[in-house]
């Protein structure tokens, strides 16, 4: 490990959980050229065949750290879709030519979803998962750090296994059986999170969006549910394992791309809410900013400079973002990169 490697390491420790020394910028990558051998956990191949598309995007990776001043840490993606979990319930899976694959519904009724049982880590979703990790592990040797694949939240999983219009209606009809495929779905996870950080050793707890963070002060995943819910709802039926998850893992990185600005008081609710990635609809990013600021990273993806810096404008002061860039090529990054530092200076780099 280089010596920047181990300084962005201690300053995005410091961003997420002791003290402010600056924004971070995270500079995207361009990863492999070409089609991709797919998603790992559908077996199509041999888990192997992947193992040249996972080291060529770490390579890519390792390249843009070198040649770029950000504030970045080198790991490896593992890359699988949101039907994971799912998945290992026994879901069908969907595979289209031109967009991620998906889960498809298991269960219609209580009473079938009451039937099925906690997968073990031997399903074959997650055992192809912890198969590409062991081969990444040795053939990149301990110091490497590796991600969890996609992880989807306790309630947005039992949303996949459950056919979604009976499974919302089942939230009002027989909300103690919802409750407990979501407690199964939170088992399940946080055996699988566990179990990936025994085997795995140095790991990325964090999937969305591209950026690493220790693995001592959380675990990471998508609540995207949260839109299609009032707050007494969320508060019911997604907060509990959401909270469960926090203490067990240290705290929590959380992805949101519905339109739940009206969760944000729920989402304080969790502890240790370490970071908040938010795809921002109307009012924009004011009201995240206002509720989070002292409280959370705001983790900003797939926002134009000009949206970066109209976030910088509203920042309050114990405002604290982390900008991840969208992939350019090197050249084109560098000028980005030095725009956005002379907004976003680091102390103690």
């Amino acid at each position: 490990m280089t010596r920047r490697e181990k300084e962005n390491r201690k300053f995005l420790t410091d961003l997420f959980a002791g003290p402010f020394r600056g924004h971070a910028i995270i500079m995207g990558h361009q990863g492999p050229q070409g089609p991709g051998p797919g998603d790992v956990a559908i077996p199509t191949r041999p888990v192997k065949d992947w193992l040249p598309f996972h080291l060529a995007d770490y390579e890519a990776r390792l390249k843009w750290h070198e040649a770029l001043d950000d504030d970045s840490v080198p790991y490896v993606k593992v890359h699988t879709g949101t039907h994971l979990f799912a998945a290992a319930f026994g879901c069908p899976v969907h595979v289209f030519e031109d967009s991620p694959a998906c889960a498809l519904p298991l269960v219609t009724t209580a009473e079938e979803a009451d039937r099925l049982r906690v997968p073990g880590l031997d399903a074959p979703p997650l055992a192809r998962v912890f198969e590409l990790a062991g081969l990444l592990r040795e053939r990149l040797g301990p110091d490497v750090s590796i991600s969890v694949p996609d992880i989807q939240s306790p309630f947005d999983v039992a949303a996949l296994v459950w056919k979604k219009q009976e499974f919302y209606l089942a939230t009002i009809e027989r909300p103690e059986a919802v409750k407990r495929l979501v407690g199964k779905c939170h088992a399940l996870l946080e055996t699988f999170l566990k179990e990936f950080k025994r085997r795995v050793g140095e790991c990325n707890m964090c999937h969305c969006p591209t950026l690493w963070a220790p693995a001592e002060i959380g675990c990471s995943l998508s609540e995207d549910e949260a839109g299609s819910m009032s707050t007494r709802m969320f508060d019911e039926f997604c907060l509990p394992t959401l909270t469960g998850l926090s203490r067990t893992f240290g705290g929590l990185f959380m992805h949101c791309c519905a339109t739940a600005d009206h969760q944000y008081g729920s989402f304080l609710k969790i502890p240790n809410l370490r970071g908040l990635n938010r795809v921002f609809q109307a009012p924009g990013p004011r009201p995240a900013i206002e509720c989070f600021s002292g409280r959370a990273v705001l983790m900003q993806a797939w926002t134009a400079e000009d949206g970066m810096c109209k976030m910088l404008d509203m920042a309050l002061p114990n405002t604290r973002f982390l900008f991840d860039v969208s992939a350019q090529p090197i050249e084109d990054q560098k000028p980005v990169l030095a725009r956005l530092r002379a907004r976003c200076p680091r102390s103690g780099h």
